[in-house]
């Protein structure tokens, strides 16, 4: 996820800095040219097997 939200910043998107981590994921949010805030999920294959 870390090198997604590097990307995306580089692009110019808006990506807010914080960034959960659970047992089944990771997760970060950016957000749109609109204001809208959008979920970023990076799934742990362990989790879902």
């Amino acid at each position: 996820m870390s090198r997604s939200r590097e990307e995306l910043k580089k692009e110019g998107v808006t990506v807010i800095d914080k960034v959960e981590e659970y047992d089944y994921g990771k997760f970060g949010w950016i957000v749109d040219l609109d204001g809208n805030k959008i979920e970023l999920w990076e799934p742990k294959d362990a989790a879902f097997l």
